[in-house]
């Protein structure tokens, strides 16, 4: 019986030990070096739009646009009816990109942004003339 008794307390012994030492593991995901920094992220990301729009030429295609300067944070699209008849409506799409940064607010607004004006899937403008032109 007390052989019985000592293998049952060195396994609990054994067990509560294990629960305890177990009981400080960290699981960490991810490898500690990706250098994520979110006051950075902005940052670079303005940096690369600048950089990205002196690389747009009119004309260019949305797709190329698009290839170049990556997702918009902000758009808007509408249909410009035509002024004159047999003259066809044009599809306008304004894809907004962050230049610069305003607001320490977590959010993008069309005021930290560069306007890339498209009208029927051609690069006519960019910047504030041109948004302010359409």
């Amino acid at each position: 019986m007390n052989t019985r008794f000592n293998r049952k307390l060195i396994a609990v012994t054994f067990l509560g030990l294990a629960s305890l030492g177990l009981s400080g593991c960290v699981v960490n995901v991810g490898d500690g070096e990706s250098g994520w920094d979110s006051s950075e992220s902005w940052e670079k990301v303005q940096e690369k739009n600048r950089n990205n729009l002196i690389k747009l030429s009119l004309g260019m295609s949305k797709d190329q646009v698009m290839t170049l300067m990556g997702t918009a944070d902000l758009s808007e699209a509408y249909i410009q009816q035509s002024a004159q008849q047999g003259e066809a409506n044009k599809e306008v799409l304004v894809l907004f990109y962050r230049t610069q940064h305003t607001h320490s607010d977590g959010k993008t607004t069309k005021d930290e942004c560069t306007p890339i004006v498209l009208s029927n899937n051609a690069l006519v403008g960019w910047g504030d003339t041109a948004y302010s032109k359409i």
